[in-house]
């Protein structure tokens, strides 16, 4: 890092506590916008922090969320435009708060999502009130599949924050999906419940009590906590799909294919983004639909289109399987080879995504590509964390895997695959499915 190295004393701190050296109050104002919309998963987050820019070019913050948001997304591209932010940022001397935000960036680019999380989290040890590290903590630690480092971080700053100060609830909102991921279900509902009722527009936290009903098996509790908080999270950006996406979930769970597909086409895809998160939503509702042997039409060919466009991209692993599913469903089995390729090449690079390539993300490749009985199966399910995402959300490929080896009847296999599942999950429908 060769600039943004001397700290001067803060000019000011917008709404959320951070301190700028930037002078300008219309780009205070618009940094703590983007702030608050990254809390609240709103459309606006760029265009904010872009306002931020237009406002005063030198808002070394603002510089380094937008690097931050593009490492987030996941793809080829964003990740070069994240480098070239990186590249031209401002060289002005910036706060302890601003340097820490663009040692996150530089570490982000360096290794990966956790390495950008512990530079934040270094800094909340001494800051523990900036609701926007807080916020992209979790985030990246998401993304990077570190369930104890995001609880980690939630308790460690919850003890410095009150009611009272604005952003509690979506700290308390992150703090929930920890929770959940860890188990905690009974402790991840109640908190988020109160998260809710803090912020309504906290869809995080919404989440956070859906991924409760799905991992405890209550669909219809599941279903009806989604539409009872539609108003509040309809108008939030593409996090709205995902929502949709464990709303679907729920009607396959019991028996309403027609309206998981009815879904699937209104609110899961009513796109063809190719975000990370979008895809992954749609790839992941179709391949369970799959497996349920419903017929979905055309639809996976735009999936698989993409996913050929794509075969040789490996930034995210979790995005790359998906990718990989895709192609499995068309029978595109040319474009699935040379995907399995290139993850066997990432995992002789660096950084994290190399490391998850080279200790499960390329044998889990090449079981999800061979056909049964061909590739080893056992050790598998329980190391897939490191894929980042949640555990529903991971739950696509312990399925496969799950059903891989029973169809080899592969014993031991389903027996372990099974047991992995049934730390998280309670038994549901897709156990009839392995039956048939």
């Amino acid at each position: 890092m060769n600039h943004v190295l001397f700290r001067r004393p803060a000019v000011g701190a917008d709404r959320y506590a951070m301190q700028h050296g930037s002078t300008c109050p219309a780009a205070l104002d618009a940094f703590a916008d983007a702030t608050e919309g990254l809390a609240a998963y709103r459309r606006d987050i760029m265009p904010a922090v872009e306002r931020a820019l237009a406002a005063d070019e030198g808002c070394v913050a603002a510089s380094a969320l937008k690097g931050l948001l593009l490492v987030l997304a996941g793809r080829a591209e964003a990740l070069l435009a994240a480098r070239e932010v990186w590249r031209t940022m401002p060289a002005e001397a910036a706060t302890s708060d601003e340097i820490a935000l663009c040692v996150a960036l530089r570490e982000g680019l360096r290794t990966g999502p956790l390495a950008a999380a512990a530079a934040l989290e270094a800094h909340l040890a001494r800051r523990p009130d900036l609701l926007l590290f807080v916020k992209l903590s979790t985030m990246l630690r998401f993304v990077g599949g570190d369930v104890a480092g995001m609880r980690r971080t939630t308790e460690l700053v919850l003890p410095s924050w009150r009611r009272d100060r604005p952003g509690y609830g979506y700290v308390l909102g992150c703090h929930a999906f920890a929770l959940e991921e860890a188990g905690e279900y009974a402790a991840a509902e109640r908190t988020g419940r109160t998260a809710v009722g803090i912020a309504p527009h906290d869809a995080w936290a919404v989440h956070a009590v859906a991924h409760v009903h799905e991992m405890t098996g209550r669909p219809a509790d599941g279903m009806a906590w989604i539409e009872a908080l539609r108003l509040a999270w309809r108008g939030c950006n593409s996090f709205a799909f995902h929502l949709s996406w464990h709303l679907a979930l729920f009607h396959l769970e019991r028996g309403d294919h027609a309206r998981a597909l009815d879904l699937y086409d209104t609110e899961v895809r009513p796109d063809r983004s190719e975000d990370m998160r979008d895809y992954g939503n749609a790839v992941s509702l179709l391949w369970r639909l799959r497996q349920h042997g419903v017929a979905v039409g055309d639809r996976w060919d735009e999936l698989a289109g993409i996913a050929r466009r794509r075969r040789h991209e490996t930034t995210l692993l979790f995005g790359t399987l998906h990718r990989l599913l895709a192609l499995l469903a068309v029978d595109d089995l040319a474009a699935a080879d040379e995907l399995v390729a290139a993850i066997d090449a990432a995992a002789a690079g660096t950084g994290e995504q190399a490391t998850v390539a080279a200790t499960f993300g390329a044998g889990l490749a090449r079981a999800l590509r061979a056909t049964a009985g061909t590739a080893p199966l056992t050790g598998l399910a329980g190391r897939l964390a490191p894929l980042g995402g949640s555990h529903a959300q991971r739950d696509v490929f312990v399925r496969t895997l799950a059903m891989l080896a029973e169809r080899s009847g592969d014993t031991a296999a389903l027996a372990e695959i099974l047991a992995v599942r049934r730390r998280m999950k309670r038994d549901d429908r897709f156990l009839e499915v392995l039956a048939t």
